[in-house]
C-alpha cells in the first residue's frame, strides 16, 4: 500500500488538478487501463477466464449493477471482493463526513453547510479503496434500518424536529456512497426488505419512514444468490431483479488444472501434498459432481476439495509427529482419512441412505485409478507385480513412516522401476518417493494385478 497524498484541503485539491469521477466511470477507466496494459484484473480467480469474467467485465464497462447466480462454493464472494481492485487506490473525502462524500460534491445538509462556510479551507482526508467496499450477508433478520437507515431517537432527543433530515441514522447502502456494496445470498432477504432497495438502485435516492431524502447516491450494488434459493428459502422479487443490469451465472472449474489450482491456492496446508495426491482429490471432487447419488442441486462446493486437502495434510503431520519423521508428506494412505470426515459436506439423493460410505469409497478409488492411468501410462510395472508373488508383501499404513515403507520394499534385481516411478513426479525426498510408489501400488491393486488387505490402519499389498 502506498502512502496517501499529502493534500489536506479542498483548495489544495483543486490546485493539484484533481478531477472527480463518478464511481462507474472510475471502475470503467481502471478496468480498461488494466486490459490495455495486459494486466490480470482478477488475480486468484481460476476457471472463469473464458466464461464468467468476460461477462463481468462487459457489465462493469456498461456501468451495470450485477447479481451472480451459482451453487455454493463457486467463488462468488471472492469474485465480488476482487472488484475492489477496480477502484482508485486513494480517494479524497470530506473529513468527518458521515457518508464519505467527495469534497467537490457534498450531498448531506451538514456537509453542504460546512462546504459553504469553510470554502477552500474545508479539510479533506483520503480513503483507501479497501474502505470503499462493504459486504452484508443477507439474513432473515436483516431490517430496512440495516440497509437504508432509520430515525435516530438520540438525535430527536437532542431537540431536532422529527422531520429534520439530520435525525436520520444512515444504513449500509448510504454509507457505501462512492463505493461498492455487496449483498451475499440476496434471496434470503425478506421481500419487504428487498422493496426498500428499489429506489436506491433506480432513482438513487432513499426513503425513510415517509421522508424522501434526495441523496444522489453513487454506489455500485452487487449481489450473489444460489439459484436453488428461489424455491427453497426465498426469491429475488421481480422489480429488484429487473434493476440489476447484469445477471451472470457462475460454475465450478471446468478444467482439472483449474480445480487443482483452486485447492492449492485456498487450502492452508500443514504438511506437503505431492501433486498426484492433490490431483486425486481434485478428480474425486469432480466425480462427486457427476454422481447421480449426490444431490447436484445443492452442488459439491470447492470447499470440499479444500477441506479434503487440509485433512490429508493433517493426517501426514499427525504421523510425522507420532513417529518422529523430519518431513511430513501426504500419501495415498492418508486419503481415506479425508473421506471419513467430509461426508457431512455432501447431500445425498433420497434412497441412498446407508450407502454413503460405499459411494464415497467407490468414487475415491475411481479418482485414484484415473490419476494412476494418466501418469503411469507406458510404464512397465511388471517386475514389481512379479515380485509380489504371494510370499513377498509391502506394508504401509497411517502410522508407517516413509522410511519404513521404503525400507520394506522388495528388491527388484536390477530393475529401475522404483526410480522410474519417482521420476514421473520429480520425487526426490523419502516422503515424496514413498508417496509416488504407494500410488503405483494402489494403482496395481485397482487394476486387479495385486491384492490388498486393510485392517486397523495398516495396509498390506501382495
Amino acid at each position: 500500500m502506498t502512502q496517501p497524498p499529502a493534500i489536506n484541503t479542498v483548495g489544495a485539491l483543486r490546485a493539484s488538478g484533481h478531477v472527480r469521477k463518478h464511481l462507474r466511470d472510475e471502475i470503467r477507466d481502471n478496468l480498461l487501463t488494466m486490459i490495455a496494459a495486459g494486466e490480470n484484473p482478477w488475480p486468484g480467480m481460476h476457471g472463469f477466464s473464458r466464461t464468467v469474467l468476460p461477462q463481468l467485465e462487459r457489465a462493469l464497462i456498461a456501468g451495470h449493477d450485477v447479481v451472480l447466480l451459482g451453487e455454493r462454493g463457486q467463488g462468488k464472494t471472492r469474485l465480488l471482493r476482487s472488484l475492489v481492485g477496480m477502484l482508485d487506490e486513494w480517494s479524497p473525502v470530506i473529513e468527518g463526513a458521515e457518508l464519505g462524500e467527495h469534497p467537490y460534491d457534498p450531498i448531506t445538509p451538514e456537509s453542504r453547510r460546512r462546504a459553504e462556510a469553510e470554502g477552500d479551507d474545508l479539510p479533506i482526508s483520503w480513503r483507501h479503496r479497501s474502505e470503499r467496499y462493504a459486504e452484508k450477508l443477507a439474513t432473515p433478520d436483516t431490517s430496512v434500518a440495516d440497509l437504508v437507515g432509520d430515525v435516530d431517537p438520540m438525535k430527536v432527543a437532542e431537540g431536532r424536529q422529527l422531520g429534520d433530515p439530520e435525525t436520520i441514522h444512515y444504513g449500509l447502502i448510504p454509507r457505501s456512497h462512492r463505493g461498492i456494496v455487496a449483498i451475499n445470498e440476496l434471496p434470503d432477504l425478506a421481500e419487504r426488505i428487498q422493496v426498500s432497495m428499489l429506489n436506491v438502485m433506480e432513482e438513487r435516492d432513499i426513503q425513510i419512514r415517509g421522508y424522501v431524502l434526495r441523496l444522489p447516491l453513487d454506489v455500485l450494488v452487487v449481489a450473489s444468490a444460489n439459484p436453488e434459493d428461489y424455491t427453497n428459502r426465498g426469491r429475488i422479487i421481480t422489480p429488484l431483479k429487473d434493476r440489476f443490469g447484469a445477471e451472470i451465472r457462475t460454475h465450478y472449474p471446468i478444467e482439472l488444472e483449474d480445480e487443482m489450482a483452486v485447492i492449492a491456492q485456498e487450502a492452508h496446508l500443514v504438511a506437503a501434498i505431492p501433486d498426484p495426491i492433490l490431483e486425486t482429490l481434485a478428480r474425486y471432487t469432480r466425480s462427486l459432481r457427476a454422481s447421480a447419488a449426490i444431490n447436484q442441486r445443492s452442488g459439491v462446493s470447492a470447499r470440499f476439495g479444500i477441506a479434503g486437502a487440509e485433512t490429508v495434510a493433517a493426517a501426514a503431520l499427525h504421523r510425522a509427529a507420532a513417529r518422529g519423521e523430519a518431513e511430513a508428506v501426504a500419501r495415498v494412505v492418508d486419503l481415506e482419512s479425508a473421506v471419513e470426515v467430509l461426508t457431512g459436506k455432501l447431500e445425498f439423493e433420497a434412497g441412498e441412505e446407508g450407502r454413503e460410505a460405499e459411494i464415497l469409497g467407490h468414487l475415491l478409488r475411481t479418482a485414484t485409478a484415473e490419476t494412476v492411468r494418466t501418469h503411469f501410462r507406458g510404464l512397465d510395472l511388471g517386475p514389481l507385480v512379479d515380485k509380489l508373488d504371494g510370499r513377498t508383501t509391502v506394508t504401509t499404513g497411517e502410522q508407517v513412516t516413509a522410511k519404513e515403507f521404503l525400507t520394506g520394499l522388495p528388491a527388484l534385481n536390477g530393475s529401475q522401476v522404483y526410480d522410474e516411478i519417482c521420476q514421473r513426479f520429480d520425487a526426490t525426498s523419502d516422503g515424496e518417493r514413498a508417496s509416488a510408489i504407494e500410488l503405483a501400488l494402489e494403482g496395481l491393486y485397482l487394476a486387479r494385478r495385486i491384492s490388498k488387505e486393510s485392517d486397523e490402519g495398516q495396509t498390506i499389498y501382495g
